[in-house]
């Protein structure tokens, strides 16, 4: 029997042929943006405060002032195989009352090698049929924003994102999608928190599949089924934060966040896990030195494995996925770098992230 093996066969087999919940949907948009957030360990729902909040919580966006603010990253991962791009920016509106957003986010893996036409008919291989295509997926994300209560020292503020997807395998399957997400935040003097709600509309993807007759053929004779047109939706979860910023000094101080992912889809492989909800927490330190250095690390991905060695396999521990970084501030730039991974620490897939982060009229961020 002619065997034909392809990464595209195996992406489209994951993809439901009717219309279902996905416990592990669109996760191109889990991963996260901006090196800040990454080096924090994702926790980023209470204390963010720049472009990026687009994405960790819209409600963060009204604490820009006066000015529009950008910013870019990159992040290569399985050894550049996977590329995940991030383009943001914030624009305050109505007297620094309201504030516009927009983030693009794309990741994608290229020269996928396609084998369906491997084979010619007479059992005879031609390499030369060897063609390649892009997996590819894209968000856009409109966030507004608004305080709801502004003081000398508070600010209570809402926000939403309307998120645009589109996923795309090669010439086989396009997909597009749409969501809505919903946040708050409160901030203090020094403490700091906030909600957010992640595709509170059940986020859909409507997949459709496009295959030649002789693709058709080949996926018929290796006993696979032809994908038919179908609907992938997404669960509604919620992340809770809250966080604080200790005074070390005059020029020094320490923000701690710690958050909880709850998800509402059945058990997963978290630190509490049930039937009705699991939740998945993470811890974010940020030093501060003189508004202009600052040392970040993280941790989260908690997940319960089998111990390295046990043979029964039965023996677990508990792994976790550490990370790390620093940021550098020059008047209306920001640099910021973040040593992480995709994986946990006993199968590290460390990548270096570097962001870009650009005040478009040199204003100081809120601190």
């Amino acid at each position: 029997m002619r065997i034909y093996l392809t990464l595209c066969l195996l992406v489209m087999l994951t993809i439901p042929c009717h219309s279902q919940f996905r416990k592990y949907s669109n996760e191109f948009l889990s991963v996260g943006a901006g090196a800040r957030g990454l080096a924090m360990g994702s926790s980023q729902v209470a204390s963010t405060k720049d472009e990026t909040a687009g994405y960790w919580n819209p409600a963060g966006l009204t604490n820009l002032k006066d000015h529009p603010s950008i910013g870019l990253m990159h992040a290569e991962y399985f050894s550049g195989i996977a590329k995940y791009d991030y383009l943001s920016a914030g624009i305050p509106i109505q007297d620094n009352r309201r504030a516009l957003g927009i983030s693009l986010i794309r990741f994608a893996i290229d020269e996928i090698p396609n084998t369906l036409n491997l084979v010619e008919p007479d059992n005879s291989i031609n390499y030369n049929n060897i063609k390649t295509f892009t997996v590819a997926d894209w968000a856009l994300l409109l966030s507004f924003a608004q305080n709801l209560k502004t003081t000398e020292n508070t600010n209570l503020s809402f926000g939403i994102n309307a998120k645009v997807i589109y996923r795309k395998i090669g010439s086989f399957a396009t997909a597009w999608g749409f969501g809505l997400d919903a946040g708050l935040q409160y901030r203090g003097q020094r403490s700091h928190f906030g909600v957010m709600a992640r595709d509170i509309s059940t986020t859909f993807n409507a997949w459709s599949f496009k295959f030649t007759d002789q693709e058709k053929e080949v996926l018929y004779l290796t006993k696979n089924d032809i994908p038919v047109k179908s609907t992938e939706l997404t669960m509604p979860r919620l992340v809770l934060g809250g966080g604080y910023n200790f005074r070390l000094g005059s020029s020094v101080s320490l923000l701690a966040e710690l958050n909880a992912d709850l998800t509402f889809d059945g058990k997963r492989n978290t630190v509490l896990s049930g039937n009705t909800v699991s939740v998945d927490p993470r811890l974010g330190l940020e030093a501060n030195i003189k508004d202009v250095f600052f040392v970040r690390a993280g941790i989260n991905n908690f997940q319960q494995a089998i111990k390295d060695g046990d043979t029964t396999n039965q023996k677990k521990v508990w792994i976790y996925q550490p990370s790390a970084g620093a940021g550098f501030k020059l008047k209306n730039v920001m640099i910021d770098y973040a040593f992480t991974n995709l994986a946990n620490q006993s199968n590290p897939l460390y990548t270096h992230i570097f962001s870009l982060r650009i005040n478009l009229a040199g204003k100081r961020e809120v601190e």
